[in-house]
């Protein structure tokens, strides 16, 4: 992703703390254990006299919403909350509507703050919410997964799904802070961990083959939740922050950091976002396991490349076939359809995130639409 990628600076607590440059809009990201208990006092410090509408999810809530409220008194910061279903399917205009209403109705003001506290489906609609009450408020993300922690939290993409997609409608809107508390990690179920693991992997190789090195040799530390788990999380949010410095708006460079995610993101659709058949990580691995074959089809990669991203997504317990969702799936035709909605397509191209290495991946335009379907057709009668 870039040559030399700029290093986590650590402070004296151990946390870790990585700053995307964004010149007036630049913000820090704080890793490490126990941050959601001083989220009070630095945001406190952040917007002195803020009131702050904390949106959540049921199930985050039950875990976490308390010590957000307990840190929240602590520093003597007003505050509300709202809380809604659980699921992707919680990303859709009704929603949004009912949140934007919500917030109105506490008389927050512009100067006041939206705080996520969740995951990625949570993240993203509140940093909406956030993006379009009075034509923006301040936002702050204090992510509960994996996932979020590496990927949806850093970078300003918010918005919702349509029916004819996921994530077609919403804006690029920065937080002004995001704590990332990996303690809060130790809640997660296996499964939705390995799913944001998924996300990791991703950043390893797109563009950093010493990095997917390290993991493979790691891997296991980061889910018993050591240092090498802050580690993990440091890195991955320094080489997302180092893409989105460069290209905020997704322009070129930014695209990269979808791989996996054209080929991911139909496969979410095609289930309707059912989470019990499919979660956005598994998704994405299966997605990059498609990435890394279809580069190989092509010509573009080896075939012991191939058989190493295979070998460790299995390893660490990652679906890497359509054939590993549950229930039956749409035809080749069907996905392509789908994936003709994809955002990065320009004037009805196809645009495909390949590689022609491990940690060298580029960003393909008009790809031919007969080899996907032909590729698809083969995967899923594999």
């Amino acid at each position: 992703m870039t040559d030399t990628m700029t290093s986590p600076q650590t402070d004296t607590n151990a946390r870790q703390t990585v700053r995307v440059e964004l010149g007036t809009r630049s913000y820090d990201i704080a890793i490490g254990r126990g941050l959601l208990y001083q989220a009070g006092e630095k945001i406190a410090n952040l917007l002195p006299q803020a009131r702050v509408a904390i949106i959540t999810d049921e199930t985050v809530a039950g875990l976490h919403l308390q010590a957000l409220q307990a840190s929240l008194d602590a520093a003597d910061v007003d505050h509300v909350s709202f809380t809604i279903p659980a699921g992707e399917s919680s990303k859709r205009f009704e929603l949004f509507d009912r949140l934007c209403d919500d917030v109105l109705g506490a008389r927050l003001e512009r100067g006041d703050a939206i705080v996520a506290l969740g995951g990625g489906v949570v993240g993203d609609l509140s940093g909406f919410v956030a993006a379009s009450v009075r034509r923006g408020m301040k936002f702050i993300q204090i992510p509960t997964t994996l996932l979020a922690q590496v990927d949806s939290s850093v970078g300003g993409k918010t918005g919702i799904n349509s029916r004819h997609g996921k994530n077609l409608v919403g804006a690029f809107y920065q937080p002004a802070l995001v704590l990332a508390d990996t303690a809060v990690l130790d809640t997660l179920p296996l499964r939705d961990f390995r799913a944001g693991y998924a996300e990791v992997a991703k950043y390893g190789l797109l563009g950093d083959e010493p990095f997917f090195a390290w993991l493979e040799a790691n891997w296991q530390a980061v889910f018993a939740g050591g240092p090498e788990r802050d580690e993990a999380v440091a890195r991955s949010c320094q080489a997302k922050a180092d893409v989105v410095a460069a290209d905020e708006f997704e322009g070129g460079r930014r695209a990269l950091l979808n791989l996996g995610h054209t080929f991911g993101h139909a496969l979410e659709s095609a289930v309707a976002y059912a989470t019990e058949r499919l979660v956005h990580g598994e998704g994405v691995s299966i997605g990059m396991m498609l990435a890394h074959e279809f580069s190989q089809k092509l010509g573009l990669l080896s075939e012991d490349d191939v058989a190493r991203v295979k070998r460790h997504l299995l390893e660490v317990g990652l679906p890497i076939r359509i054939q590993d969702i549950p229930g039956q799936m749409p035809p080749a035709d069907t996905l392509l359809d789908i994936i003709a909605q994809d955002k990065k397509v320009s004037r009805g191209e196809l645009t495909f995130i390949l590689t022609r290495k491990i940690g060298e991946s580029f960003v393909e335009k008009g790809v031919d639409r007969a080899q996907v379907q032909e590729f698809l057709k083969e995967k899923l009668d594999a």
